[in-house]
């Protein structure tokens, strides 16, 4: 049976390397290293161990990922040969090294004893020149793999292999989402090499305007107390609310119920798709706060009633979005949006009917709490899809004016019901033009004030009130607004 030894290097000279992994490199008859850009290599060939290294590996791919598979390779082939193979790589074993979790991943599935000593990790000596306190909170990230949703502000962030000036922008661009750009980073290399340890300051977004980055290289941040940097986390806005609804809190926020919050959530709805409408980001992202606050402010009272959590309505949701795209998420294969809204309706659909055990109204899912006329637009949709529909616009037409005609000669009595047969027959006239009805009169509105705005500043002219002025003078300022959209 083969058997591949892992042993670390440390992290500087000779001086950090222990008595006990010296002699396994001494003795052993098949020494694999990584790489051969290590502090201690030239002492080690000077004391005559004898090694292969993997450095021609990482000439031959483009990514990181071909180089460390290729050595995964390589080793498990060796060891396959019933061979005792030793694999010395930088640092610790298992800090930082990507060859080592892929062998601990795959060694057993191919009967190979892995045996993983020791070593002296960089991060001692980080710890002490970068005079960091991991407990109070520490991330090691790999800078080649630098994702901006790992990165935690409020800890010591440490991100190591920044081998070179393409990487490190790589890593600028990816804490530049987080921290300001001026904000001052540590640039560490060689830590504890006597000679060759370079400990420099620069602003983040100067980082990889020169070339001085290594293997050994590591870019360091402190925790960050900035409002700038820490009111861009959902975690701090989560606290804000929490507080706000703590006993010392805010009386208004404290005696909020899920009741007391239902017109709320509506009213910052249409305030959101008002700067839509007016195709303005600045307003779209001060609307969706106020629509994010109501949501949170909603789980913050589920949490205080312990029925549900943010963390419900986080997992809720991503389980939902995976689920109802298997085309994304599975091997379903779907061409087109047309295919995927059906998909989603199916899913839907199914979902509902494993909740309540049975097969549901074909009506289902439209809330009573929606506008009239959106209602009205969802349930005729989703009538229509089970055949109950005009074939085109013409039959829909028809029954509008079928009703303009019940109305004006219903009694009093049955005007209102009379009205609301006609609003919903003109929904169903919108919904065949694929106009959706609840836009196109919120546009008729914002026209109607625009417009409006005008004839009461044409009156002020004048020096009168709008209603001082006879129809036919209102009525022409009206077309002078017309005819300037």
């Amino acid at each position: 049976m083969g058997k591949i030894m892992v042993v670390g290097l440390g992290s500087g000279d000779e001086e950090s390397l222990s008595l006990g992994t010296f002699r396994r490199l001494k003795e052993a008859e098949h020494l694999w290293l990584r790489t051969g850009e290590h502090p201690v290599v030239p002492w080690l060939r000077g004391e005559g161990v004898r090694f292969t290294t993997f450095d021609p590996v990482y000439e031959k791919h483009p990514d990181f990922a071909g180089v460390y598979r290729e050595i995964t390779d390589t080793l498990l082939e060796e060891a396959g040969r019933g061979r005792e193979v030793t694999y010395a790589v930088p640092g610790h074993p298992m800090v930082a090294e990507t060859t080592v979790q892929l062998l601990l991943a795959e060694a057993g599935d191919h009967g190979i004893v892995l045996d993983i000593q020791g070593g002296g990790s960089f991060l001692d000596t980080a710890f002490a020149r970068l005079a960091i306190d991991p407990n109070d909170g520490f991330l090691l990230l790999d800078g080649t793999v630098l994702d901006g949703d790992q990165l935690d502000p409020r800890c010591h962030l440490l991100i190591s292999q920044v081998y070179d000036r393409m990487t490190a922008s790589e890593v600028k661009l990816s804490l530049m989402e987080i921290y300001p750009d001026e904000t001052l980073v540590t640039v560490a290399t060689a830590l504890g090499v006597a000679g060759e340890e370079s400990i420099t300051q620069v602003p983040l977004c100067e980082l990889d305007r020169e070339d001085r980055f290594t293997n050994l290289t590591s870019v360091y941040l402190p925790p960050v107390s900035s409002e700038a940097v820490l009111h861009r986390r959902l975690d701090t806005l989560t606290g804000i609310v929490a507080r706000l609804r703590a006993p010392d809190g805010c009386p208004w926020d404290r005696q909020q119920t899920h009741e007391s919050l239902r017109s709320y959530l509506l009213e910052e709805a249409y305030e959101f798709l008002e700067a839509v409408s007016q195709e303005d980001p600045d307003a779209m992202a001060d609307e969706l706060g106020d629509v994010l606050l109501q949501v949170l402010l909603h789980a913050q009272i589920g949490r205080e009633e312990g029925s549900f959590d943010l963390g419900d309505v986080i997992q809720n949701l991503a389980d939902k979005l995976i689920r109802r795209h298997p085309h994304v998420f599975g091997d379903a294969k779907l061409e087109n949006a047309t295919e995927v809204k059906q998909k989603w309706d199916e899913i839907k659909q199914w979902e509902r009917s494993e909740e309540i055990g049975k097969a549901p109204s074909l009506l289902a899912g439209v809330p009573s709490e929606f506008p009239a006329l959106l209602r009205a637009y969802k349930l005729q949709k989703k009538a229509a899809k089970a055949g109950f529909d005009w074939e085109d616009a013409t039959g829909a037409k028809e029954k509008l004016l079928e009703e303009v005609e019940e109305l004006f000669h219903a009694e009093e009595a049955t005007q209102e019901a009379e009205m609301g047969d006609l609003l919903f027959s003109a929904v169903n006239l919108s919904r065949k033009f694929g106009v959706d009805p609840e836009q196109a009169l919120l546009t008729s509105c914002r026209k109607f004030t625009r417009r409006f705005h005008h004839v009461e500043e044409r009156a002020r002219w004048f020096g009168k009130a709008v209603g001082e002025f006879p129809l036919d003078t209102l009525d022409s300022w009206w077309n002078e607004a017309k005819e300037k959209e």
